[in-house]
C-alpha cells in the first residue's frame, strides 16, 4: 500500500483533528478572560513576526508543535472574537461557522460555476435570495453573489453600475458619496476606471447625514456642465459613527435623476432583522444594489461579504464571460453562476459558513442577538450622557456611539486641547486591556467609538466598560 504523509489514515486523521478541535474549543472557552489587546508591547511583537517570515523546511515537523507556534501568533493580535473588542466594526465569529468551514474545505468543492456543485451551489443561492428578499426587501428578480467582504462587493455593485448606466465610453461618468461613506466607495470608483476629480462628496446634515439637497444641486450642476452623473452611494451605518443617510429621500433623488443607487449596508443592514433596525433602514428596498457584511453583524468570519442587487441580469452583464476550456459545463437550472456575477471564477462554495449557523440556531437567534446589541448601544449612550467631563454629540442609529472630552470653552485652542486629552483618554482605556476602543475624526474633532457587535458581548463587558471609561475621564480631570 502507498504512504504518503499527504494522505494520513483515518487514525492519522482522527488524531491530528482532536488535536486541532481540543485548542479551538479550548481557546473559545477562555475568551472572556482573554486580553482584549495583544499582551505584546510592539518591540515583543517583532520576534514572532520575524520567526513567523522563515520559509517551510525540507522535512516536515510536529502538528502539536505547529499548533503551539500558531496559538503563539494568535495571541500577537487584537483578540477579535472576544467580547471586550468594541473598536472599528468587530467580527466575532461564531463557532458553528467555523464547524462549516471545517467540513467546507475537506470535502472542497468548486463554487465558481453552478454545474460543478449544483446542490451546494443551491445551499448558496438560497443564502444570497434570504439576504436579498428576505433581510433587505428586494423583489423576486434580486439576487446577487458571496464575496470576500464588502470592499469586493461594493466594487461588483460599481461595475455593475458603470456597465448599465455609462456602456463602453467612461468619459465624465460621476460618482456621489459623502466624507463618512467607507473608503471603499472612492476605491472601487477609481478601480472601475472612474477619474478622482469626478468622485464627489456631497456634504452632511448636523446629524451627519447625506444632505439630499445638496447632492440634488451637485448632480444638476454636473449635468449643465457636461458630466454624467451614473452613480449615488448612501451609507445604512456608516463606520465612523453608525448613522444611516436618508435612505428614501436619498432614492427618490435618484429615480428623479436616473442615476444607480447603491446602499452600504456592510454594517447596517442585517439589523432589519429587528423591529427598530427595520424601521430605522427603511428605504434599503429601494436600492439598485446593497453591500452587505455578514462577518459583521451576522457573526460570520472574516471573508464573508455578500453584494445584493435588484435586477440580477445587470449584474451578470457587466460581470459574463467564459472560454473553451469551460465548454463542457453545463448550465445548472435554476441556480446562476456566481462565476458569471462577480470578478472571481474560482472560489469555494461560500454559503455553507452562513446556511449551518442559519439553519443550525435559527433566525430567531441571531434576531435576539441584534436586539441585544441595540439595547446595550443605547445603554452606553444613556450612561456616558450623564459624564459631565464628556460630550456625546448624537444618540446611535444602531450600535455605534461615539464621545470625546468637553472642552473648556468654544474657542479653537480649547478643542483642541480635548482632542489631545481625548487621545490619552483612548490610550488609558486600552490599557487595561479589558476592551478595545478605537477612534475617529467627526467634523475635525477627535472622536472615539464605542461599538457593540460581537455576539459574545454582552451586559456584564459593556458596565465593565463604562466603568473603566468613567473612572478613566474622572481620573483626568483629578490628576
Amino acid at each position: 500500500m502507498h504512504y504518503s504523509p499527504l494522505e494520513p489514515d483515518r487514525a492519522t486523521m482522527d488524531e491530528m483533528g482532536r488535536l486541532v478541535l481540543d485548542r479551538v474549543v479550548d481557546r473559545t472557552e477562555k475568551l472572556a478572560d482573554r486580553p482584549a489587546a495583544s499582551p505584546l508591547s510592539r518591540q515583543g511583537e517583532a520576534d514572532p513576526v520575524k520567526s513567523f517570515l522563515a520559509p517551510p523546511p525540507d522535512r516536515g515537523g510536529d502538528l502539536k508543535a505547529l499548533l503551539a507556534r500558531l496559538d503563539e501568533a494568535a495571541d500577537c493580535a487584537l483578540e477579535t472574537a472576544g467580547p471586550g473588542h468594541l473598536a472599528y466594526i468587530p467580527g466575532s465569529g461564531l463557532y458553528s461557522a467555523a464547524l462549516a468551514e471545517f467540513y467546507n474545505r475537506a470535502v472542497n468543492r468548486y463554487g465558481g460555476l453552478a454545474s460543478v456543485a449544483p446542490a451546494l451551489a443551491a445551499l448558496e443561492e438560497s443564502v444570497i435570495r434570504w439576504m436579498a428578499r428576505d433581510v433587505c426587501g428586494l423583489p423576486d428578480s434580486s439576487g446577487g453573489l458571496l464575496t470576500s467582504g464588502g470592499s469586493m462587493a461594493t466594487f461588483s455593485a460599481t461595475v455593475a453600475a458603470r456597465h448599465e448606466r455609462l456602456g463602453d465610453d467612461l468619459t465624465g461618468g460621476t460618482v456621489y458619496t459623502t466624507a463618512f461613506a467607507h473608503h471603499s466607495v472612492a476605491k472601487a470608483a477609481r478601480l472601475a476606471g472612474i477619474r478622482a476629480a469626478h468622485i464627489r462628496t456631497v456634504p452632511h446634515t448636523p446629524d451627519l447625514r447625506m444632505d439630499p439637497h445638496a447632492a440634488a444641486a451637485m448632480i444638476r450642476a454636473d449635468r449643465d456642465a457636461g458630466l454624467r452623473p451614473f452613480l449615488l452611494v448612501a451609507t445604512a451605518g456608516t463606520t465612523d459613527t453608525g448613522t444611516v443617510d436618508p435612505l428614501p429621500q436619498l432614492a427618490g433623488l435618484a429615480r428623479r435623476e436616473d442615476v444607480w443607487f447603491h446602499i452600504d449596508a456592510a454594517y447596517g443592514g442585517f439589523f432589519r432583522l429587528t423591529a427598530r433596525g427595520a424601521e430605522r433602514l427603511t428605504g434599503i428596498e429601494e436600492a439598485d444594489s446593497i453591500t452587505l457584511d455578514p462577518h459583521k453583524t451576522l457573526f460570520m468570519p472574516f471573508g464573508t461579504g455578500a453584494l445584493v442587487v435588484r435586477d440580477l441580469a445587470a449584474l451578470h452583464a457587466a460581470h459574463d464571460g467564459t472560454g473553451s476550456y469551460l465548454q463542457d459545463m453545463g448550465a445548472a437550472g435554476s441556480v446562476p453562476d456566481s462565476g458569471r456575477l462577480g470578478p472571481e471564477l474560482t472560489h469555494e462554495i461560500r454559503g455553507l459558513r452562513a446556511w449551518l449557523p442559519l439553519h443550525l440556531h435559527g433566525v430567531d437567534a441571531f434576531r435576539e442577538a441584534l436586539d441585544e446589541k441595540l439595547d446595550l448601544a443605547e445603554h452606553v449612550h444613556e450612561t456616558l450622557s450623564g459624564v459631565t467631563e464628556l460630550e456625546v454629540p448624537q444618540r446611535p442609529d444602531l450600535s455605534t456611539v461615539i464621545f470625546r472630552v468637553r472642552p473648556a470653552d468654544t474657542g479653537h485652542a480649547s478643542a483642541q486641547l480635548a482632542d489631545e486629552a481625548s487621545r490619552r483618554l483612548l490610550e488609558r482605556i486600552n490599557g487595561h486591556r479589558r476592551i478595545v476602543l478605537s477612534s475617529t475624526v467627526v467634523d475635525g474633532r477627535y472622536t472615539l467609538r464605542v461599538c457593540v457587535v460581537s455576539h459574545r458581548t454582552h451586559h456584564d463587558r459593556i458596565a465593565e466598560a463604562l466603568r473603566i471609561i468613567t473612572a478613566e475621564t474622572k481620573h483626568r480631570t483629578t490628576a
